[in-house]
């Protein structure tokens, strides 16, 4: 037993981590342009804290790893690894600059019609993430960002140029990037800038109940357009775990997890369940439905859950919680039978074979797991290879997990595709020294480099991984 027959192998990339080019064909600024590389950056992306000049930080994504003029160079080394699919996103100012003209930028709409093409070319079927932690910052000035529902119409605009334009080209869609971000890391999921004495959990919850119910209208567009299209919600995932068999810290686990799966039930069930009704108005917010809401949101759930998975997750009911741990912005409670990362994010393969079945259960719909892999420092050799076979270790027991899930437990999974098949800038320290791809980029934090691309061990290891299905995970 294995794979299903068509398991859509790759990896995943986001356009502000991996693109560069940031003004270049009439591109705008969005709000990921304004995340500096430092310590600002915490703060910018949670909306404590903002700027609006581009000249007094180093801002990493503003040339990233330059994939804008290395796509073709890129994709030929993905299609050497063999894979089947490529998760990659759109920059909304790519095509409306400021997110709200009347005609869309055709030089932005041509550069990803030629990334899509180009993937054609190696049989490989593009995954694309409508939005991926990406906002014009003309709508956050003008609407303040999510907070509005102005903003509905302008991303179901965008969605309609983009399923017309790349029709036949592209079949499988994700609408937000891990939208329960929103109440981690709002400035980045949402545009969020917090008004001093606000209710925030009021700010946050407007912000992503406009969120999915562009995601529903969405839905409902590319199924009018193209039934063939597959559209997916996308959750920032990990199973929580209670630190103790204290029932308390039983309980704390259950209300973690729900938080985090509050928004995607909405996305593949149609509706608010009772507990996040609950959530919501105990912290004294109510959800601002509008006419037609409960009926959008009903009749257009997504075809797919995809998730992240990097790492599970403490609870404890205790307030002093002791020592903490961060993976993927979420703060836990440190896991004394995990190792840990180089950044101090715990590994838990089996917690990967978990959360599977935990989605799963929930939902009964195909899972798609669209970013996992291991941010890890990397080193030159004498010889000019990169030996990282902590990387291949770390991929195998997920892989192994993985496959686990599907032959032991019966998971429907429609593919994976690792994070960062190619060097990029970490979402949330923006460092580039955070490697998590087979292909190196030579970057550094500082933006000095001259990005050659390099292939690790782990290129050879994953293409014969592919190759066979997912049956060779043997370094």
């Amino acid at each position: 037993m294995g794979f299903k027959e068509g398991f859509l192998w790759g990896g995943a990339t986001a356009a502000n981590q991996v693109e560069g080019g940031i003004f270049e064909d009439g591109r705008g600024l969005a709000n990921v342009d304004l995340m500096p590389h430092g310590t600002d950056r915490y703060a910018i992306g949670t909306g404590e804290k903002w700027i609006d000049r581009i000249d007094d930080h180093y801002f990493p994504s503003h040339q990233a790893v330059d994939f804008y003029h290395h796509y073709k160079e890129d994709i030929a080394l993905m299609g050497e690894m063999g894979f089947k699919t490529f998760r990659l996103s759109i920059a909304w100012t790519r095509i409306f600059p400021l997110g709200d003209e009347l005609e869309p930028n055709e030089k932005g709409l041509l550069f990803y019609e030629n990334i899509f093409k180009e993937c054609k070319k190696y049989g490989i079927e593009p995954l694309v993430t409508i939005n991926h932690f990406d906002c014009p910052m003309h709508l956050i000035h003008k609407f303040g960002g999510w907070r509005n529902r102005e903003m509905i119409d302008c991303f179901v605009k965008l969605a309609k140029v983009l399923f017309e334009r790349y029709n036949g080209l592209v079949k499988y869609w994700l609408t937000f990037n891990e939208i329960n971000m929103i109440l981690h890391f709002p400035f980045v999921a949402a545009g969020l800038r917090f008004k001093e004495g606000e209710n925030r959990t009021q700010a946050m919850i407007t912000c992503a109940h406009h969120e999915l119910v562009a995601s529903a209208l969405v839905t409902k567009l590319a199924h009018e357009i193209n039934p063939e299209n597959m559209i997916g919600c996308m959750l920032a995932a990990g199973s929580y775990y209670p630190e103790t068999c204290n029932p308390e810290d039983y309980w704390k686990s259950i209300c973690d997890d729900r938080e985090s799966y509050m928004f995607i039930d909405v996305q593949s069930r149609g509706y608010y369940p009772n507990y996040a009704l609950k959530w919501i108005e105990k912290r004294n917010a109510e959800i601002p439905f509008a006419e037609n809401d409960v009926n959008i949101l009903k009749e257009n759930t997504v075809d797919f859950i995809s998730f992240s998975y990097y790492s599970s997750r403490v609870s404890s009911a205790n307030p002093d919680k002791g020592k903490q741990t961060e993976s993927n912005i979420f703060a836990s409670v440190v896991n004394p039978y995990l190792d840990t990362s180089d950044w101090g994010w715990q590994i838990d393969p089996l917690g990967l074979r978990i959360t599977m079945n935990e989605i799963y259960d929930r939902y009964q719909k195909p899972l798609f797991i669209v970013e996992n892999g291991l941010g890890a420092k990397d080193k030159i050799e004498e010889d000019g290879s990169i030996q990282d076979d902590y990387r291949i270790e770390y991929l195998n027991k997920h892989i192994q997990a993985m496959k686990d899930a599907v032959n032991e437990d019966g998971v429907d999974l429609m593919g994976y595709t690792t994070w960062g098949c190619i060097d990029l800038i970490s979402n949330g320290t923006g460092e580039m020294e955070k490697r998590y791809g087979f292909i190196y980029v030579d970057r550094d934090n500082d933006g000095h480099g001259t990005f050659k691309r390099i292939k690790k061990k782990s290129f050879d290891w994953y293409k014969k991984v592919i190759a066979t299905n997912g049956e060779d995970l043997d370094n």
